[in-house]
């Protein structure tokens, strides 16, 4: 019985996933400003409902907020910038009230942060820079799994216990040289590298990032809005810090 279960999670899983390779490539080929705006839209704010109960919060009325920031970010050219505003904002209200406690700004920061860079990226360097993105952190997955299956002895550490050193120095590796002929329809090969190399290793503690959260919230996954792979989180948390660290060194760099 225990084969069969595994084996039916596993083509669910694989169908979850190539649905959703399916939906970004579509996505992708067209295009569209406001469809990107709408569908990184849906992501975050289905993200935050999550975060919210990985941060143990329950005040849904913050949804409102996370709603009218991704609403201003449709409009206003640096949406990165927003999160800065929002911190203001947030930091003004604890000031003025003492009953107002920075825990519920969490969820401003983990994944709005991210979900605004990324939104942000593809505005500045177009389609191309979120394929690259998407490339890394991907391989950066692909390349952990195949090596720390095949050779992986060392812990990582403990708050994944499944990641093995030799997994994490081998997904960085295949993601940075995978990532890096991608990039270089943007920038020159040497910055190529190294923002592959940056957004690969960040990746790597994005993922740990989701897992202490969920391990401290004692869930398996974030959500179970997909099958087979868990919530929206549990797929994009190496893009969240990702996308920071890329966009970050793409402005520096270029």
């Amino acid at each position: 019985m225990g084969i069969f279960k595994a084996l039916s999670s596993s083509k669910e899983r694989v169908v979850t996933g190539l649905a959703l390779l399916g939906t970004v490539l579509v996505i992708g080929l067209i295009d569209n400003y406001f469809l990107m705006w709408l569908v990184l839209g849906a992501v975050y704010l289905i993200a935050f409902k999550e975060a919210l109960k990985l941060f143990e919060i329950k005040n849904d009325s913050l949804t409102m907020y996370a709603l009218g920031i991704w609403l201003l970010a449709g409009i206003y050219p640096y949406g990165d910038d927003l999160f800065v505003l929002a911190g203001v904002a947030y930091a003004s209200a604890v000031a003025f009230n003492k009953e107002v406690t920075w825990k519920n700004f969490f969820p401003f920061i983990y994944p709005t942060a991210g979900m605004l860079f990324i939104f942000t990226m593809y505005q500045e360097y177009g389609m191309i820079s979120l394929l690259w993105l998407l490339v890394i952190v991907a391989m950066t997955d692909v390349g952990a799994y195949a090596v720390g299956k095949s050779m992986g002895k060392t812990p990582f550490c403990e708050t994944s216990p499944n990641k093995t050193m030799e997994g994490v120095v081998g997904g960085i590796i295949v993601a940075t040289l995978s990532g890096m002929f991608v990039g270089l329809s943007i920038v020159d090969l040497g910055a190529s590298f190294i923002i592959s190399f940056m957004v690969a290793t960040s990746s790597i503690f994005g993922d740990l990032f989701e897992s202490s959260l969920k391990r401290a919230a004692n869930v398996k996954d974030s959500g179970d809005i997909l099958p087979g792979h868990g919530g929206i989180l549990d797929r994009i948390d190496g893009y969240l810090f990702g996308a920071i660290v890329m966009l970050v060194l793409l402005r520096g760099l270029v």
